[in-house]
């Protein structure tokens, strides 16, 4: 009996601890840009191309749907299939840059 109560006792201080850390894990990343406040809210990189990220970002409180930016090619490719090239949007180089790290 007592062994069952501290097994309960360690998961519900590990579940605890998790749910305190978590979140921070979720925190966006943001930057001043050319008079610009960007955010970004969500990454992931490709498993299959290692120089894919398909992100979500917010600029000036307008967020934009997940999108991937090719760091090889230096474009973004919209929902809608439109290539977009880096040097007329500077989210794609600063994701670029930060991933490399």
């Amino acid at each position: 009996m007592i062994i069952i109560f501290k097994i309960v006792l360690i998961v519900g201080l590990l579940l605890i601890n998790w749910s305190i850390i978590a979140p921070s894990a979720q925190a966006k990343f943001c930057r001043q840009i050319k008079e610009h406040q960007i955010c970004i809210i969500k990454i992931k990189r490709s498993a299959k191309n290692y120089w894919e990220y398909r992100a979500s970002v917010k600029i000036d409180q307008e967020i934009r749907p997940i999108e991937i930016y090719d760091c090889r090619q230096g474009h973004r490719i919209t929902q809608k299939g439109e290539i977009i090239p880096f040097k007329s949007d500077p989210v794609g180089d600063l994701i670029c840059r930060i991933v490399k790290r």
